[in-house]
């Protein structure tokens, strides 16, 4: 079939007309964000046809999304510290985009934008006529939905703003929350994390030096387990052995729960911890460490730099976790500790300074797995077959 469609213009001559791509509209708090979590999905969704649009509080990669050729549509929010009348004003500001651009899809990325970009949508399209499908993705449960009224309060929250659209989970444990709050098993959608470009970050030989160096890589918060894992190698130098801790990843001002420089500074003045700072490029991170370390104990979704640090055949040390324990497989590409425990990290930590054959068999066996069910192939497929599903959903509806 061509595609182009003939119209027929009042003087009755006929010129080809483009069909009308269908439009996918990323909502997301931050751009950076979109571009280290969500640009190969929209990259794939772009190559298949549609038309994408993001928008997004507007800070350093701005440039980046337009020459992607996507269309970058500001936005005067931040992740936290908005405040209700903060909020409304984005709740207004997101609907009149959505009535100005009317998408067929709305991706609605992260605990924030799913909460206010379903009011909006609501707000947009009060009569239901014409409302985009809706895919919301609320990743890391762990952190917001504990127990108590706070917590039903929530679920109910994200039922409602989900809005009998689809919802991407990106572990079971978050699969079977939203299940708890009342949203249908067949409208949640499981896709594991981000995913990982397989060719960029490839298997990388083990440092050379005495010491065995392990990294954390993060956004340098304490539930990432900074100070746990700064804990767990001052015990072990304590006691006689020579590791290293890495950490890289910048701070966060806008989120409480962040180290400032200050303090990082202090930390990075004990022996055997350095401070990289935020690193462009992370395989520089692994090809300086040993194994991975991720000690957290906050809800993750499925974390991104533990990907990489599978693709690049390092063994990783994490927290047993939601989203921790997708990636990790204890004893084979890894080891699992209980969350908070300083104990059990140090004695993870040496046990794999202790044992090279056993870094090379676990990290051997991340690289695949990476390969197998995590590379950006995977993950760009799973999310397009959806959209492909909500498209049918909206023809049908028609």
């Amino acid at each position: 079939m061509s595609s182009t469609a003939l119209v027929h213009h009042p003087a009755d001559v006929t010129a080809p007309v483009a069909l009308r791509r269908p439009k996918l509209l990323f909502l997301v708090t931050e751009d950076w964000y979109f571009c280290s979590h969500r640009l190969p999905v929209a990259r794939a969704a772009r190559d298949a046809g549609f038309e994408i649009v993001v928008a997004t509080r507007q800070r350093a990669h701005g440039d980046a999304i337009r020459r992607e050729g996507f269309a970058l549509r500001p936005l005067a929010w931040r992740r936290r510290g908005d405040g209700i009348a903060g909020a409304i004003r984005a709740v207004i500001e997101i609907a009149r985009l959505y009535r100005a651009e009317r998408p067929d899809i709305l991706h609605h990325v992260a605990l924030k934008p799913v909460l206010l970009g379903g009011i909006a949508v609501r707000l947009a399209f009060p009569s239901g006529r014409g409302r985009p499908e809706l895919v919301s993705a609320v990743m890391g449960l762990g952190s917001h939905f504990g127990r108590g009224w706070t917590a039903r309060a929530l679920g109910w929250a994200v039922r409602l703003a989900a809005g009998g659209g689809r919802v991407i989970a990106q572990n079971p444990a978050d699969g079977a929350a939203l299940a708890g709050f009342g949203i249908r098993r067949d409208r949640i959608a499981l896709i594991r994390g981000s995913g990982v470009d397989t060719a960029h970050f490839r298997p990388l030989p083990e440092p050379g030096g005495a010491e065995f160096s392990i990294a954390l890589v993060a956004r340098m918060l304490r539930s990432k387990g900074v100070p746990d894992a700064v804990a767990a190698v001052r015990r072990l130098r304590r006691a006689g052995l020579a590791i290293q801790l890495l950490l890289a990843g910048p701070t966060d001002p806008d989120n409480p729960d962040s180290l400032d420089e200050a303090e990082l500074a202090a930390l990075a003045i004990e022996p055997g911890v350095t401070w990289l700072g935020q690193v462009a490029d992370v395989r520089e991170v692994w090809a300086r460490a040993h194994a991975a370390v991720f000690p957290s104990t906050y809800g993750e979704g499925v974390p991104k730099a533990l990907l990489e640090a599978a693709a690049c055949a390092r063994p990783i040390i994490a927290a047993d976790m939601p989203g921790c324990r997708e990636v990790v497989r204890h004893g084979e590409n890894g080891l699992l500790v209980p969350p908070a425990t300083i104990d059990a990290l140090a004695e993870a930590i040496a046990a794999l300074a202790d044992d090279p054959s056993a870094r090379q068999r676990m990290g051997a066996v991340g690289r695949t797995l990476a390969e197998r069910e995590f590379a950006e192939e995977v993950v760009t497929e799973q999310t397009l077959a959806l959209y492909r599903a909500m498209l049918a959903d909206r023809k049908a509806a028609a």
